[in-house]
């Protein structure tokens, strides 16, 4: 039977162990065959020594007889010739093998004075008030127990009258290394004994080396306190938990690109909760920042894949980290400006524009940027605005168009200042860029620009951030001097927060109080309204303190609306839109922002229509006509289509009361005050949809009732009927 591979295994190696055993035994017998006798006069304890090795190598039992007492006579000293000679001075040079060992340690440790060289990681304070090593080497625990198994041993091995004779023979020799411990030491330390024999000459001296000596000489220092090692460093182990989360923070930045940007924020926003949010914020306004301005030219990718990065963070985390970054960047930026680094500035500049795009700012903090530079209006200050109008200028015009407007004559009337003080020296600095700049305006502003497509990474991106809610961390009411504000306090970025100061404290008082009358009233408004929650009495207090649709959409968002509390917003405005005197496109604006930002908001809005169409029989008529002109509004902004009124069968003749056909009639001629393409595009989108086949036949038959009474309208009339009967459903 064939021997499985274990099996062969073992017998190999136990035929190699054979095989060392037996050169073993011939390199012993051909040792002791060449050996030499010793002479008479060195019958002493080194003879005593051989015969008990030579006795329990070769099995002698009787070795008493040939033992001779120690003679009287000194013998002259003599170099050792044999390797028991030189086995027995490894004791002696064993002093002096530490020492070696101690230079060798001291050149590692780079030890200088008594001192570490390099980093000081604290142990230095450790030896302080400790005096420099003796002269005399103090012997370890493994050699005390070595010398005591032999002595034990020799004890045993040696006659009994010897042993009373020279106890100091038996000491002696109980330190002689035996011959298989003696192979183990290294070459290098038996050349270095052989030459340390010829100058001690046999003795027992120990000579203490140079760099020893120097080590003696330093003067002990005063002891001082122990300290503990963790109370001594307990500020620096603070410091170096903040600087391990820096270098976290800068590993992942690191590996952020568009593919794992989600993924990375999650572990950053993790990492920086698991610090003090003032600190954290700090950490990593600077990290991202020194990664994204310093370093290659960026461009528009690099940069939005850290703006969306930070929007990301503001969203999970708090919105106080992007107002805090958006303060260093303004910082950096002018530091970079007095250096006239153009890449900082390029790279900055590139990231605060992505930051408008991905939601971060609002276009106000950018235009008030810009109008800062066209004061200036240096080279630097041309290339800056060249960068922000091409990244994000066609955002920001359709954002704030009369923003743009002015900041456009502000250029113009700078440039025009320029050319009339500096002459052909400044137009040869700047003057390609100048008018390369000046194209551009122009183009934003007859908007021959196109607005940049997103990519598939990007839309991606915009869609996960949608759903972390961005629309609530935007920052708005900034401009680029409060950023560099160094006195700022409290939550500066808030655009109501009022910072108070020992010079208007009275003013600051003065105006808490006018804010808690107008709460008083408004609360008493809204019960009056009949607004009986807590969570409509806070819409309803929002809605009519907002400053602009706005700040009012803004407001509304950062309400903490549990369940369908959500849907008390619609029915909330549409009531206040109807209870106004004069009707208020201010509401139809902010509801088609919300219907914008949120598609529940569509439905709660359809849904509240139809409850008031229901009411039109009761309603009174200024609530009516507002209810008409409110929904043309919605219809005209594309918010809604003319599908909201598939409820109402305007052919049916009987359901068409007095006020019905006075609310419906005021409908369709507000929407019939818009222009023919408008017109057009309204109604065919009811042409479209098969489904509403029955509503088309009940608005033309409307219409057509209206068109009786008032033959102004004819044209109108034609171009909806035209419209209805767009099945292929081509706008204008």
């Amino acid at each position: 039977m064939e021997k499985s591979r274990q099996e062969k295994r073992k017998e190999a190696r136990l035929a190699k162990n054979a095989r060392k055993n037996q050169s073993w035994l011939q390199r012993q017998k051909a040792s002791k065959s060449t050996e030499k006798p010793l002479n008479s006069s060195h019958q002493n304890k080194n003879d005593e020594t051989a015969i008990s090795e030579t006795s329990r190598d070769m099995g002698v039992e009787n070795t008493k007889s040939e033992v001779h007492p120690r003679p009287s006579t000194k013998v002259p000293k003599r170099t050792p010739k044999t390797k028991f000679d030189k086995f027995l001075q490894l004791d002696h040079t064993r002093a002096e093998d530490d020492l070696e060992l101690e230079r060798k340690l001291a050149k590692k440790l780079k030890v200088k004075g008594g001192k570490l060289k390099g980093e000081d990681l604290g142990l230095n304070m450790l030896f302080e008030g400790i005096s420099p090593f003796a002269d005399e080497a103090l012997p370890s625990k493994k050699s005390e127990k070595n010398s005591l198994r032999k002595k034990r041993k020799k004890d045993k091995l040696l006659p009994d009258d010897l042993e009373s004779e020279d106890p100091n023979v038996v000491a002696t020799d109980g330190a002689v290394p035996s011959k298989s411990s003696s192979r183990k030491r290294p070459k290098k330390r038996k050349s270095l004994e052989e030459t340390k024999d010829g100058n001690n000459d046999g003795g027992m001296g120990i000579e203490v080396s140079k760099p020893m000596e120097s080590l003696e000489k330093v003067p002990a220092t005063t002891p001082q306190k122990y300290v503990a090692p963790h109370l001594r460093s307990r500020a620096r182990n603070e410091l170096e938990e903040y600087s391990q989360v820096r270098r976290q923070l800068r590993g992942l930045l690191n590996r952020l690109s568009e593919s794992n940007v989600e993924s990375i924020t999650g572990d950053v926003s993790v990492l920086m909760r698991s610090i003090p949010r003032g600190i954290a914020s700090d950490i990593f306004g600077e990290e991202v920042l020194a990664s994204c301005a310093h370093g290659p030219r960026g461009n528009e990718q690099h940069a939005a894949v850290f703006a969306s990065f930070v929007a990301g963070m503001a969203s999970s985390v708090g919105i106080d980290f992007g107002a805090k970054l958006l303060a260093l960047l303004a910082k950096t930026f002018e530091d970079e400006y007095h250096k006239e680094d153009n890449i900082s500035l390029r790279n900055l500049t590139l990231l605060l524009s992505q930051l408008c795009i991905f939601g971060v700012c609002s276009s106000d903090l950018i235009y008030d940027f810009l109008i800062v530079l066209s004061k200036r209006l240096t080279e630097i200050d041309v290339s800056t605005i060249l960068t922000v109008l091409q990244c994000c200028g066609m955002k920001i015009r359709a954002d704030d168009p009369l923003a743009m407007k002015i900041f456009i004559a502000s250029v113009q009337n700078r440039v025009n200042e320029l050319k009339a003080s500096c002459g052909d020296d400044q137009e040869k600095i700047n003057g390609r860029r100048m008018e390369f700049m000046l194209e551009t305006i122009c183009d934003i502003k007859n908007n021959k620009k196109r607005l940049k497509e997103d990519t598939a990474p990007h839309t991606r991106i915009k869609k996960w951030l949608q759903k972390l809610r961005v629309e609530d961390i935007l920052i708005s009411g900034l401009n680029w001097s409060k950023l560099l504000d160094p006195n700022k306090k409290g939550q500066w970025w808030l655009s109501g927060d009022i910072a108070s100061t020992a010079d208007n404290v009275e003013e600051v008082a003065n105006t808490i109080d006018k804010e808690v009358l107008e709460a008083r009233k408004l609360l008493q408004l809204a019960a009056a309204q009949r607004m009986n929650t807590d969570a409509r009495k806070a819409i309803f207090c929002i809605i009519m303190s907002g400053e602009d649709y706005i700040d009012a959409f803004e407001k509304l968002l950062r309400l903490d609306l549990h369940g369908k509390q959500d849907r008390e917003i619609m029915r909330v405005l549409v009531e206040c839109c109807l209870q106004e005197k004069v009707f208020n496109k201010y509401y139809t604006i902010l509801a088609s922002k919300l219907c914008e930002h949120d598609k529940n908001h569509k439905f709660t809005l359809q849904f509240c229509l139809w409850d008031q169409f229901k009411q039109l029989d009761s309603m009174q008529l200024s609530r009516s006509m507002h209810l008409a002109k409110f929904v043309a509004e919605m219809v005209a902004s594309f918010t809604l289509s003319l599908a909201v009124l598939k409820t109402v069968d305007l052919a049916d003749i009987k359901q068409l009361t007095a006020k019905r056909t006075i609310h419906f009639r005021m409908l369709f001629e507000a929407i019939f005050e818009y222009p023919d393409n408008l017109i057009w595009n309204i109604f065919t989108r009811v042409a479209v949809t098969p489904e509403l086949e029955s509503l088309r036949d009940g608005i033309e038959f409307f219409i057509k009732y209206i068109v009786e009474s008032n033959k102004s309208l004819g044209a109108k009339f034609k171009l909806a009927r035209k419209a209805l009967n767009n099945a292929e459903g081509v706008l204008m």
